[in-house]
């Protein structure tokens, strides 16, 4: 049947890269002077990471529209 195990990892990747930026930023107040942030760099991740979400819950539809074709012609 369906197999959602390779969208199920990348969206599994996308959190993860999603929790270091946010720890990124949310520390970005609290850090010193010498401590270097790079916002722009964490932007990137961000934006790559929802594009990564969008990636993988297509093709988690993708699956489960091919399985739903099937079972019709197999019905």
């Amino acid at each position: 049947m369906i197999d959602f195990s390779t969208p199920l990892a990348g969206l599994n990747a996308a959190t993860t890269s999603l929790n270091k930026v946010a720890q990124n930023m949310a520390n970005y107040g609290g850090s010193a002077a010498g401590d270097s942030v790079n916002l722009s760099s964490d932007a990137v991740t961000l934006l790559q990471a929802k594009n990564d979400f969008v990636a993988n819950l297509k093709v988690a539809q993708t699956e489960d529209q091919l399985t739903k074709s099937a079972l019709s012609i197999l019905g």
